[in-house]
């Protein structure tokens, strides 16, 4: 089964070698780029607890002044890649969160103290979920830092348009709904709908899987469970039916 692995670098890199171990043919079209915005070792003054709901917030410390600082501090993670990425790059009091977000709140509000701890929520320029204003309404003491922006691609590279006008693509994997938002755009921009038919988009969840409302007729399976190894079974099970 050949593969479309939109995920930005270096994640999409690791992802291709994951399909290949699995037995499948994988291409790289990153639909985003990560650029770091730092952050200055002053914004954690006071600050007991770090919030990090993507790997590219942790990622965004490297090379700034403040990694030294963040390391010592507890990081609660949106789930165990973020949690694992955490601990490889030195932070040692590390709580994994059930996967998303939105259940990341609860888990947060039931372990700090509302009086004594402030948090810092290490955020993307673009939030699916206002998990700072969520905790604030809950009582914890929480303020955010924008520390990554991620900029969409407008289209995808020729290798991955020649595979696709080729018919060579059997299936797209897309990770969140910006993604989806993003490949949407840019299926419809440049015309290639009656290619993308023949593809089955496999998704990280619902909430992705709507984001390609736009685009009629095609095949989309949704994942039990937002995590890689769902994902990873889900293309293991689309290579088995077309293989029927």
């Amino acid at each position: 089964m050949h593969v479309l692995v939109t995920r930005p670098e270096p994640d999409s890199i690791k992802l291709v070698g994951l399909l290949e171990q699995h037995g499948h043919e994988a291409t790289a079209a990153p639909l985003s780029s990560f650029v770091p915005l730092g952050l200055e070792s002053e914004a954690l003054e006071g600050v007991t607890g770090l919030i990090a709901t993507s790997r590219n917030a942790l990622r965004a410390l490297v090379g700034s002044d403040a990694l030294a600082v963040a390391r010592n501090l507890t990081v609660f993670t949106v789930g165990g890649a973020t949690a694992e990425e955490a601990r490889r790059m030195g932070f040692s009091r590390v709580v994994k969160g059930p996967g998303t977000a939105s259940d990341l709140g609860p888990l947060i509000a039931s372990l700090v103290d509302s009086a004594e701890d402030m948090l810092l929520h290490l955020a993307g320029d673009r939030l699916a979920h206002d998990l700072a204003g969520e905790l604030q309404e809950l009582g914890i003491r929480v303020d955010s830092h924008v520390v990554y922006r991620m900029e969409h691609a407008r289209v995808l590279p020729p290798q991955a348009l020649s595979a696709i006008g080729a018919g060579e693509i059997d299936a797209v994997m897309l990770m969140s709904p910006q993604a989806a938002t993003i490949w949407t755009r840019i299926v419809t921009a440049h015309g290639l709908e009656k290619s993308t038919r023949d593809i089955v988009h496999l998704c990280l969840s619902d909430a992705v899987a709507r984001r390609l409302a736009p685009l009629r007729g095609i095949e989309i399976e949704a994942a039990v469970r937002p995590t890689l190894e769902e994902m990873l079974a889900l293309v293991d099970l689309a290579a088995a039916k077309l293989g029927e």
